[in-house]
């Protein structure tokens, strides 16, 4: 635990481990799964900030900060990836939440599904690197893929007003399409009439605040720009990017 600890504002934090025990359900190679140690995967540091007063314009603005850190390994034939979740309906609201995420360091595949009536209609890859923000829309669920051999180091924006749902992915066992780790993508059969894969870029929007090589930490001082995370509703130029 101790070479996990993250050093952030001067402090060391420790993380919430993804361990493959946990994550035995949404793993293609079974085969690999029985012979395997049931290692650690990935690592979790919740509700971060800098300062107090950065803490007080969090905590009034019902959001959170974290930073995510997936070692490069694979499980088995496919890339390490994270669980995969979706996030719960607003309440009387036709929208979930949303969240963005932006790559500190490393490579990452963002996997996006969105489902309607228990079945998936929307499928996207984002390819995103070093300094790209990618915000995941309402009413997907998503899974975040490390593809290099380096460590992939990202942090996110979202409410701190719900509790995510893993169990769509559990129960599917995995997202839509698998990422194999020699590229290849390959449909999970255990989804019926699955449609084709979308790719699109990362979504750097200047009217956000999202720049490329600029972190998004700082949205703190300038929380309007966080203010879809909790209303996603009245932000529909956002979500026709997608």
């Amino acid at each position: 635990m101790e070479n996990r600890l993250l050093e952030f504002a001067g402090k060391k934090v420790k993380p919430d481990i993804r361990k493959l025990a946990d994550m035995k359900e949404v793993v293609y190679d079974k085969r690999w799964l029985e012979t395997t140690e049931l290692t650690d995967l990935y690592y979790m540091y919740r509700d971060l900030y800098y300062s107090q007063k950065d803490h007080s314009h969090i905590l009034e603005n019902n959001i959170r900060y974290d930073i995510t850190i997936i070692p490069p390994s694979n499980l088995g034939v496919e890339y390490v990836k994270t669980a995969g979740h979706y996030h719960p309906l607003i309440d009387n609201s036709n929208y979930t939440y949303p969240e963005v995420y932006e790559v500190l360091s490393g490579e990452a595949h963002y996997l996006l599904q969105k489902s309607e009536k228990s079945r998936v209609t929307d499928v996207i890859l984002i390819e995103a690197k070093e300094g790209d923000k990618v915000i995941v829309p309402p009413n997907y669920g998503h899974v975040t893929i490390n593809p290099s051999n380096k460590e992939l180091k990202m942090a996110n924006w979202v409410s701190n007003q719900f509790s995510s749902i893993y169990d769509p992915y559990r129960n599917c066992e995995g997202a839509a399409y698998y990422e194999f780790n020699t590229g290849k993508l390959i449909k999970n059969e255990n989804y019926a009439d699955l449609p084709e894969l979308r790719n699109l870029k990362p979504t750097n929007i200047k009217e956000l605040g999202y720049y490329k090589n600029k972190e998004m930490y700082g949205l703190i001082r300038e929380p309007e720009k966080l203010e879809y995370l909790n209303r996603p509703q009245e932000y529909e130029w956002i979500w026709e990017k997608f």
